[in-house]
């Protein structure tokens, strides 16, 4: 993709689906296209204009011409042609295979990736991250970031194999937090030694835990750590909590689907923070 940059113009029309810059974009759908490139895409107009307000990097801004001419549509083309990026204007056609979605948004973005270094976090007095261990489910990760921006807490460290906070699905079921909420990628070891040094108090989730779920100090700085859907969190991992807490189960159900049980806990952490 980088090869093609200097092809975009301020604004052009695209119509085939052969087009270069379609293909460039649609490769975005690749992790490793994603990783090579240090972008990926995000589809609405909504992601679009976030992104603007959080001051992210946009290559780009794609719009069918059924939408061209919509107030809100304009003044993000502008923002983004005022800040160098491309604005393109797509058959719907197009766009569909761009998302490989058969009824796509009128509008979408090619942005820059931005990820916050693990020594720069820095948790005060009443604050809350969330750790999460190997998550493999974007639509779960995506969520869980959504939720971490409602409760107003600060922020995401993504430990071990993870799902790519970039890819399609997880920006989607995000719808726009991904913007608001910083994120971190590191390696378990490397955090477990991070929170030791710093002195965050890591809260995890157990099934064999004993101490309520209810009865967690909300004051001290915490990170929240939620361990992989099928496996929950690695030995290690647990045994580094400084508090192992379980959340109850009435029916049937032995255990909750990962981004339930993260909002649950969340909001139980925040109670006294939100009105």
């Amino acid at each position: 993709m980088a090869d093609r940059e200097r092809a975009f113009g301020a604004v052009r029309q695209i119509t085939s689906l052969t087009n270069p810059i379609v293909k460039d974009i649609r490769a975005l759908a690749m992790k490793k296209t994603r990783e090579e490139t240090g972008r990926f895409l995000g589809e609405g107009l909504k992601l679009v204009t976030d992104a603007l307000e959080e001051n992210w990097p946009i290559a780009a801004i794609a719009y069918a011409p059924a939408v061209r001419d919509q107030p809100h549509v304009a003044k993000a083309a502008a923002a983004v042609r005022a800040r160098g990026g491309d604005v393109l204007e797509m058959g719907e056609a197009v766009l569909a295979k761009i998302t490989h979605r058969d009824n796509p948004q009128m509008v979408v973005g090619v942005f820059g990736q931005r990820l916050k270094l693990l020594a720069d976090v820095k948790v005060g007095e009443g604050e809350i991250w969330v750790a999460l261990e190997q998550v493999r489910d974007p639509g779960n990760l995506g969520t869980i970031i959504r939720t971490v921006d409602s409760v107003g807490a600060k922020g995401v460290v993504l430990i071990g194999d993870t799902c790519d906070p970039f890819s399609f699905e997880t920006v989607r079921a995000t719808m726009g937090s991904l913007f608001h909420v910083p994120l971190v990628k590191t390696g378990r070891d490397a955090f477990i030694a991070w929170a030791k040094a710093t002195g965050v108090r890591l809260v995890g989730t157990h099934l064999k835990a004993t101490h309520d779920y209810r009865k967690v100090e909300s004051r001290v700085p915490t990170m929240l750590v939620m361990g992989n859907e099928q496996a929950g969190m690695t030995e290690e991992m647990t045994a580094a909590c400084d508090v192992r807490v379980k959340i109850p189960m009435a029916g049937q159900a032995d255990s909750l689907n990962l981004a339930v049980a993260t909002g649950v806990m969340l909001y139980e952490l925040r109670r006294g923070q939100l009105n």
